[in-house]
């Protein structure tokens, strides 16, 4: 018996969704997103309602574990909970341009690699200058980051005059400085060492190893062993959402099977169901054994990811940017921004990064080791180095760990990250608005 199609939903309902999908069907709408709640947690911040800011994000929550009780405010449980789930993410990332993305081979590799080089060293370099010898001086990593969703939102708002090759050049580049940043974070941001700890998280993260080689697909053993990672780590020293990195680079990338011979079986075991009669149970029963074949040729890998990207993007990073964002500038004066903190973030990110960027991918291609990403010019290249200069999520993640005993050195520096970002943006675009966009083979 055939089933009955579903009747379509109300007119009136599909009226008022509609600008809905088509905002979420939009390449820059986490971008958008992501800058709008950064606007919202401002203006919240600076208005007579301020005090429900603080207190929303400062409000202290405890959670029992066993005979433990762990407290925490829910900005922590945002920054130390939830952003792991993004470090995640972005661990899954890496992995899959590594394995059969385009990192996947040295030649490929190497441009994106020498400008992230150049983007990391020289904003730490502008920073170091301004802040050397003062208590500002350990936040020198935080104009080092790239915003991939903010720059490549960025991008999407320039098609037709930004070549293909030039924005997968600037998702390798941010991909490269998102590892520096794990390892930066790893490395200098955590609270001293404990060795016994740190042995445990070693042991986890080789029971993670063999669940991604003998190839284990259930996302529950993953989260459970990524969530014993993660406390491992919060008390062995190192900075705990470094756990979500580790999980998602031990997520099997490749296909238990080859696509063409799970495809050529399923051939034959459709081509014998058209010709068969059934009932509806018996139906049920072959649509579920197809389904399982298809999954063979899905790798865990592209399932977490889709499952989680929304989650992400939508969700937790818009969250964290309403948590830290919010920066009481009343009764600051110009003479505040060119202190040197906020000053060193600012310059940092937008003449560091588009001065290391542009002047390593430079010298990269004159000397023969690449050529121009996506046959771009010069004016092209210029424009992607500024944007690359946004550094909103990851810079205000680093900079919540470089002063979280010092609250009006963090002003600071989100001050100096918003304000970075915002002129890496606009100056971006502008650039990329003017200069020549790419004949129709170059992109």
């Amino acid at each position: 018996m055939e089933t009955q199609p579903r009747p379509p939903p109300p007119r009136l309902f599909q009226v008022a969704t509609a600008p809905l999908q088509a905002f979420f069907r939009l390449e820059a709408s986490s971008g958008i997103l992501l800058a709008l709640c950064a606007v919202a947690a401002m203006l919240w911040a600076n208005s007579p309602w301020s005090a429900g800011y603080g207190a929303l994000f400062d409000a202290p929550l405890s959670l029992g574990l066993g005979g433990a009780t762990f407290h925490f405010t829910f900005r922590e449980f945002i920054n130390d909970g939830l952003m792991t789930v993004f470090f995640f993410l972005v661990g899954m990332e890496i992995k899959r341009e590594l394995a059969t993305g385009e990192l996947r081979t040295v030649s490929r590799a190497l441009l994106p690699l020498i400008a992230a080089l150049g983007g990391m060293v020289v904003p730490a370099a502008v920073y170091i200058a301004l802040n050397a010898g003062t208590p500002a001086m350990k936040g020198w990593a935080i104009p080092m980051a790239t915003d991939i969703a903010f720059a490549i939102g960025c991008l999407t708002l320039l098609k037709g005059r930004v070549s293909h090759g030039l924005v997968v050049f600037l998702t390798a580049l941010a991909i490269f400085d998102d590892i520096g940043g794990i390892l930066v974070i790893a490395l200098f941001y955590g609270s001293g060492l404990h060795v016994e700890w740190l042995l445990g998280g070693l042991g986890l993260t080789g029971v993670l190893w063999a669940c991604n080689h003998y190839y284990v697909r259930n996302g529950v053993v993953y989260a459970l062993l990524g969530t014993a990672l993660w406390y491992a780590l919060h008390h062995g020293g190192i900075h705990s959402t470094i756990a979500g990195v580790i999980t998602g680079m031990m997520i099997p990338a490749r296909p238990v099977r080859r696509g063409r011979e799970v495809l050529e079986e399923l051939r034959g075991f459709i081509d014998e169901l058209l010709r068969a009669p059934q009932d509806e149970a018996v139906r049920t029963q072959q649509l579920l054994h197809i389904e399982e074949q298809l999954e063979d040729i899905e790798p865990p890998l592209t399932r977490f990811v889709h499952l989680w990207h929304g989650w992400v993007s939508y969700g937790i990073v818009p969250l964290f940017a309403l948590a830290n964002s919010g920066i009481d500038v009343r009764g600051m004066h110009l003479a505040d921004l060119l202190a040197p903190l906020p000053l060193g973030v600012l310059l940092g990110l937008f003449v560091g990064k588009q001065v290391g960027i542009f002047l390593f991918t430079w010298v990269a291609v004159k000397a023969g080791v690449s050529e121009m990403p996506g046959g771009s010019g010069l004016g092209q290249l210029h424009g992607v180095a500024v944007v690359a200069g946004i550094g909103f999520t990851v810079a205000l993640f680093v900079a919540g760990l470089a002063f979280a005993q010092e609250p009006a050195l963090l002003s600071q520096a989100k001050l100096g990250i918003l304000l970075g970002s915002l002129l890496s943006g606009g100056v971006g675009y502008g650039i990329l608005r003017l200069a020549r966009p790419p004949r129709p083979q170059e992109g």
